[in-house]
C-alpha cells in the first residue's frame, strides 16, 4: 500500500504518540497527544469533527464524529486498545 507525503507524517505522528506516554491512557489523553504532535509538525486538523450522514437530500445529525480530521482529507480514529474487535471494526468502517 502506498502512502502520500501527508499520510506518512501523520503516521510518524502517530508513531511518535504510541512510543512516549505509554499504554493504558484514555483515548481522550492520546487525542490530545496526537493534536499536539501535529501542531509541532505543521499539520491543520480538526478534534471531534461532526460528521452528519447524508440521506437522500437531507444531512442528519446521527451522532458521527471523526476523531481527528486532517487538513480536511484525512479521517484518523484513534483507538486504544490491544486487539481491533468487531465493534471497533464496525466504528473503523463508518
Amino acid at each position: 500500500m502506498e502512502f502520500d507525503d501527508l499520510s506518512n507524517r501523520v503516521i510518524g505522528c502517530a508513531i511518535e504518540v504510541h512510543r512516549h506516554p505509554g499504554p493504558g491512557l484514555l483515548e481522550s489523553t492520546y487525542e490530545q497527544c496526537m493534536a499536539h504532535e501535529l501542531s509541532c509538525n505543521g499539520i491543520g486538523f480538526r478534534l471531534q469533527h461532526a460528521q452528519p450522514v447524508q440521506y437522500k437530500d437531507v444531512r442528519l445529525d446521527c451522532g458521527y464524529g471523526i476523531d481527528v480530521l486532517v487538513e480536511n482529507q484525512l479521517i484518523v480514529e484513534l483507538k486504544c486498545v490491544e486487539e481491533i474487535r468487531g465493534i471497533h471494526e464496525a466504528q473503523l468502517l463508518t
